[in-house]
C-alpha cells in the first residue's frame, strides 16, 4: 500500500507541477508587452497563500508521512512568488499597490498560522487547525478567478 500511495503521489505531482506551470504564457506576455493588460494577480497571491499553507501542513511535525505534499506545494509557492513578483513589477500603479497590499495580507496570514500552530498548538489539534486553513484557502483560491468579473 505504501509504494502504491508513493507513485501515486509521485502522478499527482507531476500533475500539480504543470498546474503551477501553465501561466508561464500569460507571464510571458506580460513581459514582453512590459505590461499587465486586464490581467488580474489576485489567482497568483491566492495560490501563493493556498501553496504556503499546504507546504505547511505537510511538514512532518505537523501531519507525518505528507513529504510530496510539502515538496509540490513548496515549489509551487516558489513559482507563485515568481508570478507575484512579475506582475507587481510590470502593474500600473493603483494594480501595482492592490497586489503589494494582497500579499502583504497573505504573508501575514501564513505566519499567523506558523505561530498559532507551532506554539498554540500540539499534536492533532496543529494537524486539524492547519489542515483546515488550507482547506480554507484553497476553496478561497479557486474562488479567485471571480474576482476579475
Amino acid at each position: 500500500m505504501d509504494i502504491a500511495h508513493f507513485v501515486f503521489g509521485l502522478f499527482g505531482n507531476a500533475f500539480g507541477l504543470f498546474l503551477f506551470l501553465a501561466p508561464i504564457i500569460t507571464f510571458k506576455r506580460i513581459i514582453v508587452n512590459k505590461s499587465t493588460e486586464k490581467f488580474s494577480g489576485v489567482p497568483y497571491t491566492m495560490t501563493l497563500l493556498n501553496c504556503l499553507l499546504s507546504a505547511w501542513y505537510g511538514l512532518p511535525f505537523v501531519s507525518p508521512d505528507n513529504m510530496l505534499v510539502t515538496i509540490i506545494n513548496g515549489a509551487g509557492a516558489v513559482i507563485e512568488i515568481i508570478y507575484v513578483f512579475t506582475f507587481i513589477l510590470f502593474a500600473p500603479k493603483k494594480e501595482k499597490l492592490k497586489i503589494s497590499g494582497l500579499f502583504a495580507i497573505v504573508m501575514t496570514i501564513f505566519s499567523a498560522v506558523v505561530f498559532i500552530s507551532l506554539f498554540a498548538l500540539h499534536g492533532n489539534s496543529r494537524k486539524v487547525f492547519c489542515g483546515f486553513a488550507a482547506a480554507i484557502f484553497s476553496i478561497i483560491m479557486y474562488g479567485s478567478p471571480l474576482s476579475i468579473m
